[in-house]
């Protein structure tokens, strides 16, 4: 018996007991009451409120304009049509970085106003204080290590990162901070899969990767890219396990076509 079949709702607990089972957790990004309706009802363990709503929903370059209230506002939406999962929302950029206090009162915001269930910020060593201060406060944190896109400006590129040994180390290091400022798991963002096994198997909490390989004890996509909503994204990482866009076009179309031909609504559309 799996461990995510056992229980009525997924708490950060059971994502624990998850990879000491050795099961792993499935995980996902929306942003909206019914997409998140439909991943629920099919099973995932997590729903996660992106920072990636910038892109996704709102044609942002980068994940950095998007404020506070827009994330309060996706979050409390995907909150509406959950019954089990857990949903975990991104700080998004500036509500966090810098001042432990501003983090803390950013996290109060998003706990009060959506109902979710965990917070999600990037960064290690540099963070930790809002993360310990958070945490104090009894919200779960979820860290996350590697390519940080609010850092994207920094790195200047979007590839792979902690190649190079100093980050590398820098990394494990940070994973460790993470855990013992008492994360409950952390992302593993575009690292080579060795690297996230050796991370993995340093630390007690999962690691749910995103380009970082099948050793993390979950993994993550962005619905756009996965569902082939996103079709100009195509990095190695993804498996697309639909082509939306296509499929949405040819409905349009019919719709279109039966609209000018007449042939819509017919007798029986009608009252």
């Amino acid at each position: 018996m799996s461990v995510n079949k056992e229980v009525k709702k997924i708490t950060t607990n059971t994502l624990l007991k998850m990879k000491t089972a050795g099961e792993k957790i499935s995980m996902i990004t929306a942003y909206d009451f019914s997409f998140a309706k439909i991943f629920d009802a099919a099973g995932i363990d997590i729903i996660l409120v992106g920072d990636s709503a910038s892109n996704v929903m709102a044609g942002h370059e980068t994940t950095l304009p998007i404020t506070l209230d827009q994330m309060i506002y996706h979050a409390s939406s995907v909150v509406r049509g959950v019954d089990r999962c857990l949903v975990i929302v991104d700080l998004p950029f500036g509500a966090y970085q810098g001042n432990s206090k501003e983090a803390l009162n950013s996290t109060i915001r998003i706990m009060k106003e959506t109902g979710a269930h965990a917070i999600k910020l990037e960064g290690g060593e540099e963070v930790l204080e809002s993360v310990k201060r958070i945490i104090s406060a009894g919200v779960p944190v979820m860290g996350h290590l590697g390519l940080t896109p609010q850092s994207i400006y920094k790195f200047g590129t979007y590839t792979v990162r902690a190649k190079e040994e100093a980050e590398a180390d820098k990394l494990k290091k940070d994973a460790l901070l993470l855990q013992e400022a008492g994360c409950f798991a952390i992302v593993l963002e575009k690292i080579p899969a060795s690297l996230a096994k050796k991370v993995t198997e340093s630390i007690s909490i999962p690691t749910i990767g995103i380009g970082a390989g099948k050793y993390c004890d979950g993994q993550v996509l962005v619905m756009h890219d996965m569902l082939g909503i996103n079709t100009e994204f195509k990095p190695r990482f993804l498996r697309q396990y639909l082509n939306m866009a296509q499929q949405v076009t040819g409905a349009v179309q019919n719709y279109i076509k039966d609209v000018k031909s007449k042939d819509f609504p017919n007798e029986n559309e009608q009252y």
